[in-house]
């Protein structure tokens, strides 16, 4: 599904993961459905949501409502990430690599959808710990908050950017 958010950017939405749960009552069992969501506007932008409702269409329409609420800006550079990262939630943990152009995505399902949709091109990835959907796209979206670029690290440090000088020809 496609939206567009206020900065004029399309918004791309990506059900990752739907789960039902069932309540035993005195007539039966009670079905529920939940669904993990992921948007992004492909240019450095990603959010999360988890919807539950009583029906598969109403879980991912309110979980599309919370990521969008949820979107963070993340720090790219160019196609791919600035930097090694490593980062967890609960049991799930996350290692994401840079890598050279034409690499593509290298991810299971989950990571996948996560770097996918905040813009990542080139990245290698690996999931180690818990295999829950929930807490490795966290965790993902956590490795992405993470990384920082030079130029922004210099800035907060107050430090000069200095700009390597291309070598006299011969």
């Amino acid at each position: 599904m496609e939206r567009i958010d206020p900065q004029g950017l399309e918004l791309k939405e990506k059900v990752v993961h739907i789960s039902r749960v069932a309540k035993v009552v005195k007539g039966g069992r009670r079905f529920s459905f939940s669904a993990l969501v992921v948007v992004g506007d492909r240019h450095g932008r990603v959010g999360l949501g988890l919807g539950k409702a009583g029906e598969v269409a109403e879980a991912i329409r309110k979980g599309g409502d919370i990521a969008r609420q949820n979107m963070v800006g993340v720090s790219l550079k160019e196609a791919t990430i600035p930097h090694e990262v490593v980062s967890t939630y609960g049991g799930a943990c996350v290692l994401l690599r840079p890598a050279s152009p034409g690499t593509g995505v290298i991810a299971g399902k989950t990571v996948r959808a996560v770097l996918e949709s905040a813009g990542v091109k080139d990245v290698l990835s690996k999931s180690l710990g818990s295999k829950n959907a929930a807490n490795v796209a966290k965790a993902t979206q956590s490795a992405l908050q993470q990384l920082r670029l030079r130029a922004d690290i210099y800035r907060y440090r107050g430090l000069e950017l200095r700009v390597k000088e291309p070598l006299p020809a011969a």
